[in-house]
């Protein structure tokens, strides 16, 4: 019974989704496990370009079943938007290849609206959201007033428990909270009857899987460091996104995992507020975001782009416990003379055990670098390790070594067909 799993090992748009793509030939079964439509994979398979939010990117492969789980939160108008794309871009049976757990809770429109307003009221301090109401509906789920699919079919009881929630917002942001309930309860009467086709029991259907030993493959989403624990936080998601919250998010039996996959860019990005400690705002950060291409596939917005992070990686590998690496977007660095590497956090001459959850420690930190020479020749489309550059080859074993974990696969470009796979 094959459950491979792929996670993001830094802040996320690391390219998990082309690893996912790469395995989904094999896979019977592609499942998200939380997060929501804030998600972004971007894939070129066949000379195609897609980009996935909230389903899981293993629709691209004809023969394997989707499936969205319990810890994710659902928008409704997202997903049929998202089949009917998928549809226009010659992806056949994308509706009878995808099932949502009835525990989802529902990512409704009166959530996206309070988000803004929340952002609002944090001035200065916002976190950087989305603006896609993730937060929000975490926040209405962890305070036991979410609604979750189940609910949808229950036309009352979805409408009570609507009502209050808008009129809750409503108390507390009086006219700034622009939502208009009728249209939302009259999109929902249309909704209803579409989603019984989708709508199934998680745990009976995640139980079902893996008794008939399904090859799973697992699509994170985010990554480690916008956890909602284990990240910079407050800069964080609202989700877990380690691979304890892909075990309760899916419930899958620990026992049964065969592969726990860190994704890692070959260089460090970000999108949103929050601590970057290796982040370039000269010259190398432009090089990095212009050649990489780094605005995110969700909201476009510009990513920050800096030097690799092995504090961050190794940080992650210790809560993830990754078997193996897949090395992302090394092609980006071709043409840099001289690539440095983070490998440690100093405060006041002395060097931190560990990435540190006090922010005030973290904004004193100085970074200790590892400098290792460029080597200025294309690896796009390399097929083998030994047709890297002695120095790539010199700069992924690096980073094996100080991490400890072997890096299995190396992206060499954007292609499905760009990716070295090591024995």
């Amino acid at each position: 019974m094959p459950i491979t799993v792929i996670l993001g090992s830094q802040w996320g748009d690391e390219g998990k989704g082309k690893l996912t793509d790469i395995l989904a030939p094999e896979a019977q079964l592609c499942a998200r496990a939380a997060g929501g439509h804030n998600a972004g994979h971007s894939i070129v398979a066949n000379g195609v370009s897609y980009s996935f939010h909230l389903l899981p990117s293993g629709l691209i492969n004809p023969k394997c079943m989707n499936f969205i789980g319990s810890g994710v939160v659902f928008h409704v108008p997202s997903f049929f938007r998202e089949l009917e794309e998928l549809e226009a871009k010659g992806l056949t049976t994308v509706h009878d290849r995808i099932l949502v757990s009835d525990r989802v809770h529902i990512d409704l429109d009166l959530h996206v609206a309070a988000d803004g307003l929340e952002e609002a009221e944090l001035g200065a301090s916002r976190i950087g959201t989305t603006l896609k109401g993730i937060g929000t509906t975490y926040s209405a789920k962890a305070a036991r007033r979410g609604i979750r699919l189940a609910e949808v079919f229950q036309p009352e009881l979805f409408e009570t428990k609507l009502r209050r929630l808008a009129d809750g917002y409503r108390k507390r942001y009086g006219d700034l909270f622009v939502y208009d309930v009728e249209e939302e309860l009259s999109r929902f009467n249309e909704y209803r009857t579409k989603l019984a086709k989708y709508t199934v029991d998680g745990v009976a259907f995640m139980k079902s899987a893996q008794e008939s030993n399904m090859n799973i493959v697992v699509e994170g989403a985010n990554a480690l460091m916008l956890d909602i624990d284990y990240g910079s936080y407050p800069f964080v998601t609202s989700s877990n996104t380690t691979l304890s919250g892909i075990l309760g998010g899916l419930t899958i039996n620990p026992k049964n995992l065969t592969e726990v996959i860190g994704v890692v860019k070959a260089y460090t990005t970000r999108v949103g507020q929050g601590a970057f400690k290796t982040e370039d705002l000269g010259e190398v950060g432009t090089k990095l975001q212009e050649i990489g291409r780094e605005w995110g596939t969700t909201t476009g917005r510009r990513r920050r782009c800096g030097w690799l992070d092995l504090v961050v990686v190794r940080y992650s590998t210790t809560i993830n416990c990754y078997d193996a690496l897949n090395l992302t977007k090394l092609d980006v660095l071709d043409t840099f003379d001289t690539i440095k590497v983070a490998i440690g956090y100093k405060v006041d001459g002395e060097l931190l055990e560990s990435y540190p959850a006090d922010l005030s420690i973290l904004d004193r930190a100085e970074v200790v670098y590892h400098e290792m020479p460029g080597w200025n020749k294309p690896t796009t489309n390399a097929k083998t390790f030994y047709d890297l550059p002695i120095q790539a080859r010199e700069y992924v074993e690096y980073i094996e070594k100080f991490v400890g974990v072997k890096i299995k696969w190396i992206g060499t470009g954007p292609d499905r067909e760009a990716m070295i796979k090591r024995a």
